[in-house]
């Protein structure tokens, strides 16, 4: 029987795949819900490209964007700008960075902050 729960996304949930990027995660009722900061500088290509040894993303995601500018561009050479109050799903192949001096800050509903901690 499922229960009321809440819970909040603190610090000691967070983790750091890079200086520019953070990722802080709470799971309720086994679904896992990821609060993510790219700061100003951060690249997909420059920042995560070692860590996942892949020529590009290979992790679908889908997201609420809270603030900042974020450009993707996919493999096949689509490219899309996303801003404060866009929801978002970007497939697997591709790069993305933060574009101007605001932090990027959205909500992940794919659950993905195991795979990156690896």
């Amino acid at each position: 029987m499922a229960t009321l729960e809440k819970k909040k996304l603190k610090s000691n949930h967070e983790t750091k795949p890079s200086d520019k990027m953070k990722m802080e995660s709470a799971e309720l009722e086994g679904a896992t819900v990821v609060r993510m900061t790219w700061e100003p500088g951060w690249k997909w290509s420059v920042d995560l490209k070692p860590i996942a040894k892949t020529e590009s993303c290979q992790m679908s995601h889908i997201f609420y964007q809270i603030s900042g500018k974020m450009h993707v561009k996919m493999d096949n050479g689509d490219e899309m700008d996303f801003e404060a109050g866009d929801f978002v799903t970007i497939p697997p192949g591709h790069d993305g960075w933060v574009v101007g001096d605001e932090p990027v800050v959205a909500i992940s509903f794919d659950g993905k902050v195991e795979r990156v901690k690896k």
